[in-house]
């Protein structure tokens, strides 16, 4: 399984608390996700296409899938492992 980027891993991890898995279409400083970021997460098979906003047909909303569960969990324990010097 291919590793997130801690781009992709910011993201996705906005959607764990989310009704549904819903991720976001703006970050913590209200900035447009990079569609780059959304595109690979999906390509990944980390997130998946929800539904389309009739307002704002171009923006591309998005829910987080089991695989994005699992590679979230993988990365946090691969960073607490590193921080404790484990390889």
């Amino acid at each position: 399984m291919a590793k997130p980027s801690k781009n992709q891993v910011s993201y996705l991890t906005r959607g764990l608390p989310q009704p549904g898995g819903k991720l976001p279409l703006f970050d913590d400083q209200g900035q447009e996700i990079d569609i780059r970021t959304i595109r690979a997460c999906i390509k990944a098979g980390w997130a998946e296409p929800w539904f389309a906003n009739p307002l704002k047909p171009d923006w591309l909303v998005c829910r987080l899938t089991d695989s994005g569960r699992e590679a979230v969990a993988t990365y946090d324990e691969t960073v607490k492992a590193k921080s404790l010097g484990v390889d």
